[in-house]
């Protein structure tokens, strides 16, 4: 048996835990912050457990922590104390290691810490460990979630958390003269799917105003093809590389295989999505072309909806990743590769 802590986008808990249930037979879960966190026991040991994940990546599950210890809060230096004796016990694992500390606390935790105040006395026990403490790139997490009456304790490498970020909350950098957040959402999807925009040479981005996801592929070098009959942002005009259809998507027609990447962030119904871009756009795709999909869930069967979307991509295109990102609100984001 072992106990692990998941988290989701807000509202979408329920959707997590469905899909690990039907993946562990005999799991046990609890709620730990309403709509996103909770806690699970599976009777498997740990490396089943990350097997079973890396096979079958859930959608919305958006960050595993592996519980290794607990204990009841006591609200004084004894919870940091404990801490950081838990930390030395574990300096085997970590010692000669890059190591991250994610701090994270329920909504309405009583437990008295910030976050800075918490990692840094994390951080100076790591340092006395032989480990070193790092922001960025770490070999290792340690991981600690407050809840309302327990702090929860574990240690693994990004890969088996299923992000770098605390929680799986990833955060960029807003710009001068950003056009929208949807950017982010684009820039998760090359994190999260292991891409590089850069090494495309021509886009069709459908759905494309205001501008956001044009924009990061304009500066990425790409030539872009945006379609949209609504405007995009004024300072896209600088790009040469730029051409600008104001259609429905519906209503363009492109010679077979002209682009190597499609991407699509259209306010459609999954259905209409996918009838679209399997009936009008999947032909200008070359072979072995990536495309990019935002799937709105627009009622209360997300799973089944995805199920069916998925079925009707897989005719023409191999699904190599399905997620509900942190920059995802009401819906999820596929990868896909044509066949």
């Amino acid at each position: 048996m072992t106990e692990w802590i998941g988290t989701a986008n807000k509202n979408y808990a329920s959707y997590a835990m469905e899909e690990l249930r039907r993946m562990f037979e005999g799991m046990s879960l609890s709620l730990l912050s309403p709509g996103e966190t909770f806690r699970m026991n599976i009777p498997l040991e740990r490396e089943e457990v990350l097997q079973a994940i890396r096979n079958d990546k859930p959608i919305f599950l958006r960050y595993l922590q592996p519980v290794d210890a607990s204990r009841e809060l006591s609200l004084d230096a004894d919870d940091l104390d404990w801490l950081g004796d838990w930390l030395r016990l574990s300096k085997s694992k970590l010692d000669g290691l890059r190591v991250g500390v994610h701090i994270r606390k329920a909504d309405g935790s009583p437990f008295p810490y910030s976050a800075a105040d918490t990692r840094a006395v994390l951080d100076a026990v790591l340092a006395e460990a032989g480990a070193e403490p790092a922001h960025k790139q770490p070999d290792r997490l340690v991981a600690v979630y407050a809840s309302k009456d327990t702090l929860y304790a574990g240690i693994g490498t990004p890969e088996e958390m299923l992000s770098d970020w605390p929680g799986g909350a990833v955060r960029f950098q807003r710009e001068d003269g950003q056009i929208s957040r949807a950017k982010f959402k684009l820039l998760e999807a090359e994190r999260e799917f292991g891409l590089d925009y850069s090494t495309f040479s021509h886009a069709l981005d459908i759905g494309a105003a205001p501008g956001g996801w044009t924009s990061l592929l304009l500066e990425r070098g790409l030539k872009v093809t945006a379609v949209d009959p609504a405007e995009l942002h004024p300072s896209l005009k600088a790009y040469r590389t730029l051409t600008v259809l104001r259609k429905n998507a519906s209503e363009v027609k492109f010679e077979p295989e002209s682009f190597d990447l499609l991407v699509c962030d259209m306010s459609w119904s999954p259905m209409q999505m996918s009838r679209l871009v399997l009936d009008d756009i999947t032909p200008a795709l070359k072979s072995g072309g990536t495309a990019i999909v935002t799937v709105k869930l627009m009622h209360r069967k997300p799973l089944q909806t995805i199920r069916e979307v998925k079925t009707r991509f897989s005719e023409h295109f191999i699904v190599e990743g399905a997620r509900q990102l942190f920059h995802n609100r009401e819906e999820i984001t596929l990868y896909l590769k044509k066949k």
